[in-house]
């Protein structure tokens, strides 16, 4: 990482193995399950938890094991329960299609409604859970915003074109690949060059496009910091360590 882009981020580690840095000024965690934590503003976000994405496959005839909505929403839960936000901001494709709010059995329904209990609980919508969310005002606890301002940040699902200070976006699920000692490994990441940020994707059966392809390079004009999740940290990666 170069010497200006430390200054920028100016990271520090916290005790939960995550990373302190600063996005357009805003003092913000990177932590080890993907989520981003806002300390100023005592939010947390996560992005495109995709939950029934197995029970999508399997409609199709795609027998995935039907666990994943339990799984992403076990890692919420012990987000919150760290963290005890005052706002909790799911930043687009909560949902992974349509028809995956009926989908959603009554036992995990029950646990988000448990767990927005007490906050400003934030749907914002993304491209996979647009009509999802439209049409399940009824059924979810919570708000549905289609952009949010948060202190310097911009919450958007869908990261645009351009500069943009201060843009918290997910969508393009972000993963790093590093070679060690012969190894390969890939791992979801954030992606940010102290200016705007690109969030992992939180859920269980989500996939990952290579931090180097243009679609995530190209938002950046210098090299920014991939920030890889391992299990216990978040491991700050130059861009040029990335294979």
């Amino acid at each position: 990482m170069n010497a200006q882009l430390r200054e920028a981020l100016a990271p520090v580690r916290r005790g939960c193995g995550g990373l302190k840095v600063r996005v357009n000024g805003e003092a913000c965690v990177l932590r080890c399950s993907g989520a981003l934590w806002v300390e100023a503003e005592r939010t947390l976000i996560a992005s495109d938890l995709h939950l029934e994405k197995g029970s999508a496959f399997a409609v199709r005839g795609q027998m995935l094991p039907p666990y994943d909505s339990p799984a992403t929403i076990a890692k919420l839960e012990a987000e919150i329960e760290a963290l005890d936000p005052a706002r909790v901001v799911l930043l687009g494709d909560s949902f992974h299609d349509s028809k995956a709010v009926d989908r959603l059995n009554d036992a995990d329904r029950t646990r988000l409604d448990r767990l927005a209990a007490g906050r400003d609980w934030i749907w914002l919508e993304g491209n996979h859970d647009l009509k999802a969310l439209a049409g399940a005002l009824d059924l979810l606890t919570g708000r549905v915003v289609t952009t949010l301002q948060l202190g310097a940040l911009r919450l958007i699902h869908e990261p645009q074109p351009g500069d943009r200070p201060g843009e918290v976006a997910g969508h393009l699920h972000p993963a790093a690949r590093v070679v060690a000692w012969g190894r390969g490994v890939r791992r979801p990441c954030f992606v940010t060059d102290g200016r705007r940020l690109l969030m992992p994707a939180f859920g269980a059966f989500t996939g990952g496009l290579d931090v180097r392809d243009p679609a995530v390079a190209g938002l950046f004009e210098t090299p920014p910091m991939a920030a890889a999740l391992g299990r216990d940290r978040v491991h700050a990666l130059a861009w040029e360590a990335l294979r």
